[in-house]
């Protein structure tokens, strides 16, 4: 469905030729955002992201969706793909990336990432609105939702749910990984704004535990 887009890579997106490859997830560091919500961030997870990305842009059965807003059938503003507990991955590296975070989380969490969503943010015009992943066991347990980028970097904006507090900035692309846990999903919300200025596409890869969406 898409052409492959060719991205300038970062300066620290590189690897010894042998491809996309992930590195140690012991730099990761972690804001404590209140009342019983965090995040995890580790820029650079993913060397070799550029080439990763072309690869998921090329290959993944990318689909659009309208959905019903405001009495009024609308098109989601990014492209969409799902992956489910018995799907294969649509590139290897993601099935090494969900099981090195379900091994590091095991303890935090309890229970392996299963699920991959993925979203194609193909210019500025592209965006998601403010949410969280609430539907399913995330309305009412802590619970974790891991975040890969590839591609130019957007920010991820997070503010209390409902808003009326300071929005927190997180720029992710490239390879960065943003991890959301304890009550982020439920007492925080989550967005990708629109922007005017000039961006190249990226791509999200979302990991979940099993019933949260």
């Amino acid at each position: 469905m898409q052409s492959t887009v060719h991205l300038q890579p970062s300066l620290f997106d590189h690897t010894d030729g042998g491809g996309a490859a992930l590195g140690p997830l012991s730099r990761m560091r972690r804001e404590v955002l209140g009342a019983g919500a965090w995040v995890d961030v580790l820029p650079g997870w993913v060397r070799g992201a550029a080439e990763l990305f072309e690869q998921l842009a090329a290959q993944v059965p990318w689909r659009a969706e309208r959905r019903e807003m405001y009495e009024r059938t609308v098109e989601v503003p990014r492209l969409l793909a799902s992956y489910g507990e018995r799907d294969a991955p649509p590139h290897p590296l993601l099935g090494e990336a969900r099981a090195a975070l379900s091994a590091h989380y095991a303890t935090e969490l309890g229970e392996p990432f299963r699920t991959l969503g993925l979203c194609y943010y193909r210019d500025g015009r592209d965006s998601v609105a403010w949410h969280g992943d609430r539907i399913g066991r995330g309305e009412r347990e802590d619970t974790m939702v891991a975040i890969l980028s590839v591609g130019e970097p957007r920010a991820l904006l997070l503010r209390p749910r409902g808003g009326g507090g300071p929005v927190v900035r997180h720029p992710v692309g490239h390879g960065d990984l943003l991890v959301m846990g304890g009550s982020c999903q439920r007492t925080w919300e989550h967005a990708i704004a629109k922007t005017a200025r000039p961006v190249g596409p990226r791509i999200s890869v979302q990991f979940r535990p099993r019933g949260v969406a």
